[in-house]
C-alpha cells in the first residue's frame, strides 16, 4: 500500500495546500540548511529542496532533504535532468525512498553555461517528460525504464513544474496536458505577477478536464525592492511582471519597498484562492525565508492542517 506523504494528504482532503522553498548551501555545513529552514518548520505542507538550481554547485538535494527531514518538514526532493543519465537518476530515487523521501519534483535544470561550470556536460540522457514517466512506472509499475523489475518499488508523489507565460501562450496549456498525461500528480508554477493571463490560463485547464487529474499550486514571490521588480520583468525569461506592478512596488518609499511587496502577494493569494482549479500556492522566498512567517500569517494561510 501507497505511504502518502504529508502534501499529498492535504491535498486529498481539500486543503489549500502551501509549500515552500529551501536552496541547499555552497558547501557542506548541515547547519547552513537548518538556519534557512527553521523558519518553515511547522508552516509548509513541504519544502522544496533544489538541485544546483542556476547551474550552481550546492549540496546535493537528497542531503539537504535529509537534514530537513530530521528537522520535521517533508522535503519535496527536486530532480534535474541536466547533471544525471538514467541510472543515475533510478538510483538516486531508490536511495531517497530507502531514507524516508516520498515526494519529488521532476526539472529540466537551467542550463550549465548560466552557472559556475559553463564547460559541464549537458546530460539530459531524457527530459523532464521522460523522467516523470520513468518514475510513475517505477511507482505505480514497478519497473526500471529497462523493463527489469524492482524487488521494492519506491513510492512518490510525483511533481512536475510548469510556466503558464511562456510564448507561445497558447502552447502552454498543452504542454501541461502532457506532464499530466506523462503521470504527474502535482504542479508548481512558475512566480505569478499577471494574474489576468493566469486566469486565462488556469480555465484552459479547466475547461480541459486537467485540474480533476492534477492539484496545481500557484507560484508566488514577494518583491523586495523596484529593483528587483525591474530585474524580474527584464531579465528573468519566461516571467511576465505587468508594468502597473513594477510602478507600484517603485512609487513606495525605498524603505516601504520591501513591505509593499508583501503586501501585493497577500493580495494575489486571495485573488488565487479563488481561481477555479488552483490547489494551493508554493512560495518562493529567494534567500528571505526568514520572512515566511510573517508572509503566511499576513496572507491568512497559517495555521497549517494537522493530518
Amino acid at each position: 500500500m501507497k505511504t502518502q506523504s504529508n502534501l499529498e494528504k492535504v491535498l486529498a482532503a481539500g486543503h489549500f495546500a502551501v509549500t515552500g522553498e529551501v536552496g541547499p548551501p555552497r558547501g557542506s555545513n548541515p547547519e547552513d540548511v537548518r538556519q534557512k529552514a527553521k523558519h518553515l518548520v511547522g508552516l509548509v505542507d513541504a519544502v522544496n529542496i533544489t538541485d544546483n538550481q542556476t547551474a550552481v554547485v550546492r549540496m546535493s538535494s537528497w542531503a539537504a532533504s535529509l537534514v530537513v527531514k530530521e528537522m520535521g518538514l517533508e522535503p519535496n526532493y527536486q530532480m534535474v535532468c541536466r547533471d544525471r543519465n538514467r541510472l543515475a537518476m533510478q538510483s538516486d530515487i531508490l536511495g531517497a525512498h530507502a531514507l524516508g523521501i516520498n515526494t519529488m519534483l521532476c526539472l529540466s535544470g537551467d542550463h550549465p553555461k548560466f552557472g559556475d561550470h559553463p564547460m559541464a556536460a549537458n546530460v539530459h540522457d531524457i527530459d523532464s517528460m521522460q523522467l516523470i514517466q520513468m518514475v510513475r512506472a517505477m511507482v505505480d509499475e514497478g519497473k526500471f525504464q529497462g523493463g527489469a523489475e524492482i524487488d521494492t518499488p519506491p513510492k512518490m508523489f510525483i511533481g512536475a513544474a510548469a510556466n503558464p507565460f511562456g510564448d507561445p501562450f497558447e502552447l502552454r496549456v498543452m504542454r501541461l496536458a502532457k506532464k499530466v498525461a506523462a503521470g504527474a500528480d502535482f504542479i508548481q508554477t512558475q512566480c505569478i505577477y499577471n494574474m489576468d493571463k493566469f486566469r486565462d490560463y488556469m480555465h484552459q485547464a479547466v475547461d480541459m478536464g486537467l485540474t480533476e487529474k492534477v492539484k496545481v499550486l500557484a507560484g508566488i514571490t514577494p518583491l523586495k525592492s523596484a529593483g528587483m521588480a525591474r530585474y524580474m520583468a527584464s531579465k528573468v525569461p519566461g516571467m511576465d511582471v505587468p508594468d502597473d506592478i513594477v510602478a507600484r512596488i517603485a512609487g513606495a518609499p525605498k524603505e516601504k519597498q520591501a513591505d509593499e511587496g508583501i503586501k501585493l502577494l497577500c493580495e494575489q493569494v486571495q485573488q488565487l484562492r479563488e481561481i477555479p482549479g488552483v490547489a494551493g500556492v508554493h512560495v518562493m522566498a529567494i534567500e528571505w525565508e526568514h520572512k515566511v512567517p510573517e508572509i503566511l500569517e499576513r496572507a491568512e494561510l497559517l495555521p497549517r492542517p494537522q493530518l
